[in-house]
């Protein structure tokens, strides 16, 4: 069993940054790959950005690419979220999730958080 905490959601305006984060605790995350999805007020839950576990090789949503960036320590047991330039259309709950089965990491997700909030003002 994984149990995932995300944190580092807030307030900003559009143009800021804001860096969120998802420890793990209860089984390492070494074997699973981890993504970002996000979840608008209406919206579906959608893909935002993932890492494989083999080789850490990244995949993101065509509307954040070259924005958003994610990262993982795995000796923390921690994956990162780096948002730049944001927008009021990334105002959305944020989740992390695990999966092992990396090739599906847009698709599939075996333990999830709670999520963090990000709220973009314009």
């Amino acid at each position: 069993q994984v149990h995932l905490v995300e944190s580092g959601g807030g307030l900003v305006q559009a143009g800021d940054s804001l860096r969120l984060s998802c420890a793990a605790s209860g089984r390492s995350l070494g074997a699973h790959a981890m993504s970002w999805f996000r979840q608008a007020p209406g919206k579906d839950r959608e893909f935002v950005a993932g890492i494989r576990w083999s080789t850490d090789a990244t995949e993101y949503a065509d509307s954040v690419k070259g924005r958003f960036t994610i990262s993982r320590d795995n000796t923390k047991n921690t994956v990162y979220l780096q948002m730049n330039n944001l927008t009021p259309a990334d105002t959305a709950r944020y989740y992390c999730g695990a999966t092992p089965f990396e090739a599906l990491l847009q698709k599939r997700t075996d333990y999830w958080g709670r999520g963090t909030q990000v709220t973009v003002s314009s």
